[in-house]
């Protein structure tokens, strides 16, 4: 089956910069992309399933340390439609987290063991009850408050342009994509004039004391490759990045994390267009590094969908595979039963474990 999706995908016409979800993409399908992923080489016997090679080393089945970080995605909606973005988001997306459900989520951050917060879409900022969220779980006493911010948002419309002063009300961690520190790459991925906007952004985000090197208000950035290749060294992309965007742009931040792209939903659909899967995945599993096996982030996070279910992780959420758990819904969270779970692997898990690791918070070996 997976062979005849990855045949009419390559033969499909797709308009630029269009959600999987708005062409009608077969890959906009969860089990469409889990058939690809299971099948062709490795169903073939060419390459190794991930349950095989951690099994190598004793990780299976996988299984999680203790709770350190809640992931929850407010919406799908975003201003941008990247070319890479695991997500599949963009401004056609409707699917936007509830106020009932960011209760229950509430309820669960003024009890969890988590130490981090983490916000993430879509656009996060686009969810109507964001600010209204945001306050309230500042309230909550986490160490690590993280908005995952696009930039380009900040200068989209005038009621976004306040989002630098208010981070900084509630002390947030802006952790914020920019795939490049070159117009013409950022751009190809994410859309022409998105460069320009992200550079105003961060320069606002200084001018309110982000990124500064005294600054207690942490600015980090996120790099991943714009191809089918694997990022390179994170200190000397960090030391590159810091030194364009100083020299050329007078901008400051703390760190950058690099993140290895996941062959799922609009980065498979390229790789799938462009005759690049197969290598890709060779690439990927000939990567494969067993000691970043016990540091992949579905060991100490939690990823909570729009809709309040509950994934291993955020790449997981968007291929539907819900927690091996009698606890699948953020309004039933018990940490003690949803800790006591063996954790959903695919193929997808070796670009979490390719090189130096990879997860939210950049590479993790």
């Amino acid at each position: 089956m997976e062979k005849s999706i990855m045949n009419d995908l390559k033969k499909a016409k797709k308009p630029k910069l269009k959600t999987l979800q708005a062409r009608e993409n077969d890959l906009a399908q969860p089990n469409k992309q889990l058939a690809i992923l299971n099948g062709g080489l490795f169903a073939d016997g060419e390459l190794p399933y991930f349950k095989d090679k951690i099994s190598e080393i004793g990780q299976f089945p996988l299984r999680p340390n203790k709770l350190e970080i809640l992931q929850i995605n407010v919406g799908y909606m975003c201003n941008i439609t990247c070319e890479h973005c695991h997500v599949d988001a963009g401004p056609t997306r409707k699917e936007i987290m509830t106020v009932e459900t960011m209760e229950q989520c509430l309820e669960v951050i003024r009890n969890t063991g988590a130490h981090t917060l983490d916000l993430t879409g879509g656009a996060p900022e686009m969810n109507p009850n964001f600010r209204w969220f945001v306050e309230e779980a500042s309230k909550a006493g986490i160490k690590d408050f993280i908005v995952r911010s696009n930039l380009s948002i900040i200068l989209a419309n005038p009621k976004f342009n306040d989002l630098p002063e208010f981070f900084k009300k509630h002390n947030v961690h802006v952790v914020s994509s920019l795939p490049h520190y070159t117009r013409g790459k950022t751009d190809k991925q994410r859309g022409d004039g998105v460069f320009d906007k992200s550079i105003k952004a961060l320069q606002l985000l200084n001018e309110v004391g982000y990124g500064m090197p005294d600054s207690e208000l942490r600015l980090d950035l996120v790099y991943n490759p714009s191809g089918a290749y694997l990022p390179g060294d994170q200190m000397a992309l960090e030391r590159d990045f810091k030194k364009a965007l100083d020299e050329d742009f007078g901008i400051q931040f703390h760190n950058l994390f690099a993140i290895t792209n996941l062959p799922i939903s609009r980065f498979l659909d390229y790789l799938i267009a462009s005759d690049n899967y197969e290598d890709y995945m060779y690439s990927l599993v000939e990567a494969y590094n067993p000691s970043a096996v016990s540091s992949v982030m579905c060991t100490n996070t939690i990823s909570v969908s729009w809709d309040g279910w509950l994934y291993d992780c955020d790449f997981n959420q968007m291929l539907g595979l819900k927690v091996a758990n009698k606890i699948k819904h953020i309004k039933d969270y018990n940490e003690d039963l949803i800790n006591d779970r063996n954790i959903i692997i695919s193929q997808h898990c070796y670009g979490c474990t390719a090189g130096a690791g990879s997860s939210c918070q950049g590479t993790v070996a």
